[in-house]
């Protein structure tokens, strides 16, 4: 009786239980998986495959499939096929995959905030499984299809899964893959699975050299690969790394050439090496020296390449920047590299110390003789019981501070891991590095020192903890959620081109948006022509970057992009007056193959600057933009600004009506 009654207990406890997931073959409607519980997983019929919560950085995890064949003993070693989240992903603590009875499947964060879900509806009973050729599927009663990851895939494809229409896969940003400036195009693996180790190795992929992709290790830099190690960045002779975890930054002199005379430089070899783009021109039959001098005549010269082409004849390409460097296999060709001979004296001074140092080492000289003097004495057992005392009291004391310490930790790390989480998934998925408010308010000094200010924000100098002089532009608007200028900081700041401002970062903190660029010393286009410190040769250089910077713009990325806004204010200079096209915040990312298609809500632009198209509701093409660069090469010409009436016999005038006049009166027209 009494057994009887304890099974009777034991049955009624059970039942009142929460549920839990745990390893299984489909999880059905009511149930769900905790990103807590490593066993909350699905597996395949012949456990092939799993599908769970996969960590992708810091307190920071997807919900994914991988395979579980060949077993891998950590989970990050795992080769994962599929990512329902990959971007957005979800909090280490109190985050679930829910598979609601009314049909849908949605993922949720810790704050129960749906970060993805299937979009999916049931009158019946609804289960989800993993088949084992990889597909994720969601069925009710009937045996209707709901959902299915095969329609929905992230980076590879798997065998009998079809790629249709209107689906893409997107390559996953990890060391050792490509950063690219779409984020429609896709490396494509094929994976197979070696017999003899057991392992998941790479046989074949679409891109075989990932360094001829432009911009991967950054600035002063070279890219090496090989199929063992992957992708690696090292900084050329004389730099250095400007930061560890993003090769993007590029490398930073470690001399300071503008206190170098022209005599005072030498050059460094590297052989066999390319560095594409930023050339000052093509100089043919040139000998090495008459090169290396081409070099020096001009201080902006960072090094040049030299080689022989197809049809024997030398060729020299003085470099404004060392970027897109690499080894390619067969390359007959060298790049030289302008650094100061003092900094080269020095380096060989201390490889000779090192070599010395290594010599003597070898010679034992440096051994260390150790003699032990004992000395014994009888201690009293009164010193002996205050000892102990006075230990005892210390071990107390440290333990309870010890555990205060644990309680202070244990409330404050909930906090801060889901922000740590979250900024460093940020830096690998964008390539930027997502800074606080707090950081750029030191940075700036609480926003004292304004530099520029225009109808999208104001613009105030700063130096990072770096050392990194920026400018912080404090957009005034965030009407937009944080994944949606995520995605546009992370299309507009991959645009590369020496003529086109660099973004260095940007915050989106609750109302806060924030871009951070590089600090351009001489300023606007705007305030050089109000003092007239430009003369012609740097007008003219300045209208050619210019333009050159707005083709790449219309022509040459892969989004065709319209500035919107071309001015003076938004022409920048650099210390040698290199002009370089900045505000992109006001631009529009359009579709090439939609052009007569697109629609805009409002006028963009400036007044006196705009084109007809605008006021007349005619079709928005990139010809706004060449017409607003023509009037900015008007007023570079004539020193007149088309904000401002221009007096006349007739009458005030805009600038372009004063232009007409002028042309036809040749008499009056230019002299003033």
């Amino acid at each position: 009786m009494d057994s009887l009654y304890v099974s009777l207990l034991v049955l009624s406890l059970t039942a009142f239980l929460p549920l839990s997931s745990s390893t299984c073959r489909k999880l059905s409607g009511g149930s769900s998986l905790s990103v807590e519980n490593s066993d909350d997983v699905l597996i395949s019929p012949n456990a092939t495959l799993s599908a769970g919560f996969y960590p992708v950085g810091n307190n920071a995890y997807a919900f994914a499939i991988w395979f579980s064949k060949p077993t891998c003993l950590v989970l990050q070693h795992c080769t994962v096929i599929w990512m329902a989240n990959r971007d957005h992903p979800v909090n280490g603590r109190r985050s679930k995959l829910l598979l609601l009875r009314t049909g849908n499947l949605i993922l949720t964060d810790a704050d129960q905030f749906n970060v993805w879900d299937t979009g999916t509806a049931s009158l019946s009973s609804v289960h989800l499984q993993l088949n084992e050729n990889g597909n994720l599927v969601l069925s009710n009663s009937q045996g209707t299809t709901l959902w299915k990851s095969f329609d929905s895939p992230t980076d590879t494809l798997l065998p009998l899964q079809p790629l249709t229409r209107h689906t893409i896969l997107v390559s996953q940003r990890r060391k050792g893959r490509s950063a690219y400036n779409s984020r429609r195009i896709a490396m494509i693996d094929s994976f197979e699975e070696k017999k003899g180790r057991k392992t998941w190795v790479v046989s074949w992929q679409a891109l075989g050299q990932p360094c001829r992709t432009h911009g991967l290790c950054g600035e002063n830099s070279l890219c090496r690969y090989a199929t063992s190690t992957g992708r690696k960045c090292s900084c050329l002779q004389g730099y250095k790394v400007k930061n560890q975890l993003d090769w993007s930054y590029g490398c930073e002199p470690e001399f300071d050439s503008s206190l170098v005379s022209t005599r005072g430089f030498t050059f460094t070899r590297l052989r066999n090496a390319e560095f594409y783009g930023y050339d000052y021109g093509v100089f043919y039959n040139k000998t090495l020296k008459e090169c290396e001098t081409e070099c020096l005549q001009r201080a902006d010269c960072k090094g040049f390449q030299y080689k022989i082409n197809v049809n024997g004849v030398y060729e020299c390409f003085p470099k404004a920047l060392l970027r897109n460097g690499h080894q390619p296999p067969n390359f007959d060709g060298d790049v030289y590299i302008k650094v100061p001979k003092s900094y080269v004296a020095l380096k060989k001074k201390k490889n000779k110390k090192k070599e010395l140092s290594k010599k003597i080492s070898s010679l034992g000289c440096g051994a260390n003789f150790t003699i032990n003097l004992e000395r014994s004495f009888v201690e009293s057992q009164e010193k002996g019981i205050m000892k102990f005392m006075l230990w005892f009291a210390c071990a107390l004391g440290g333990v309870e501070f010890i555990s205060i310490f644990l309680v202070w930790l244990f409330l404050n790390r909930a906090r801060g891991d889901e922000n740590v989480g979250k900024e460093g998934y940020l830096l690998a998925a964008t390539g930027f590095k997502g800074m606080t408010f707090y950081e750029l308010k030191e940075a700036t000094k609480n926003f004292s020192q304004e530099i520029g200010r225009g109808g999208a924000g104001i613009v105030y100098k700063g130096m990072l903890t770096d050392g990194r002089v920026v400018a912080v532009k404090r957009l005034n608007e965030a009407n937009e959620g944080e994944a949606e200028f995520v995605a546009e900081v992370n299309t507009i700041g991959k645009l590369n081109h020496m003529n086109l401002i660099d973004m260095l970062g940007f915050c989106a903190e609750k109302k806060h948006r924030l871009l951070v660029y590089e600090y351009m010393e001489q300023g606007s286009l705007a305030e050089k022509l109000e003092s007239h410190q430009l003369d012609w040769q740097k007008r003219y250089d300045i209208a050619l970057g210019s333009a050159k910077g707005l083709a790449y713009l219309h022509d040459e990325c892969l989004e065709w992009i319209l500035h919107c806004d071309v001015k003076p204010q938004n022409i920048l200079l650099d210390s040698g007056y290199r002009p370089k096209v900045s505000d992109f915040w006001l631009s529009e990312l359009l579709d090439r193959g939609k052009l007569s298609k697109y629609s805009f809500s409002k006028i963009r632009g400036t007044r006196g600057y705009m084109a007809p198209e605008w006021v007349l509701n005619r079709p928005i093409t990139s010809k706004v933009d060449v017409y607003s660069y023509g009037i900015v090469t008007l007023e570079m010409v004539t020193g007149k600004s088309p904000r401002k009436g221009i007096r006349w016999v007739e009458g005030e005038m805009d600038l372009v009506t004063w232009v007409r006049k002028s042309g036809k009166d040749q008499s009056r027209g230019w002299k003033k």
